[in-house]
């Protein structure tokens, strides 16, 4: 039930981005929005210094994120800074990559992710 309706969420942030609007454009009206501590359970928030590992809660709110979590993570290090992030993300998988490309009107080939794909994905045992 939970992964349906994050699928409805994502369809209608793509039809407004579609209309040339960037759906999280807004955060700054949920200045009390908060990321969900359960993106990074393995982590003690109380010590977690959001500067440094910046690029870890990007990554997570982007492949596991709801609107709160964008929205908490905009106000938190503001749309540059998320910009930066993700384009310096090892790894995102496909739909995630071309998800934050047309939210923040970047080519792929900006993200290091995009640019170190390896040519040819291989199996394990192979």
């Amino acid at each position: 039930m939970e992964i349906k309706i994050r699928s409805v969420i994502i369809f209608s942030i793509f039809a407004d981005i579609t209309r040339k609007q960037m759906y999280f454009g807004n955060y700054k009206n949920y200045l009390d929005a908060r990321i969900n501590p359960s993106l990074l359970w393995e982590y003690n928030l109380e010590k977690l210094d959001y500067t440094k590992m910046r690029n870890l809660i990007v990554q997570r709110i982007i492949e596991r994120g709801w609107p709160e979590d964008w929205f908490a993570m905009l106000n938190l290090y503001g749309i540059e800074g998320v910009k930066n992030a993700v384009q310096e993300l090892p790894y995102l998988n496909e739909k995630d990559l071309n998800f934050v490309s047309q939210i923040f009107s970047l080519p792929l080939t900006a993200f290091k992710c995009y640019t170190r794909k390896p040519l040819v994905l291989t199996h394990w045992n192979s």
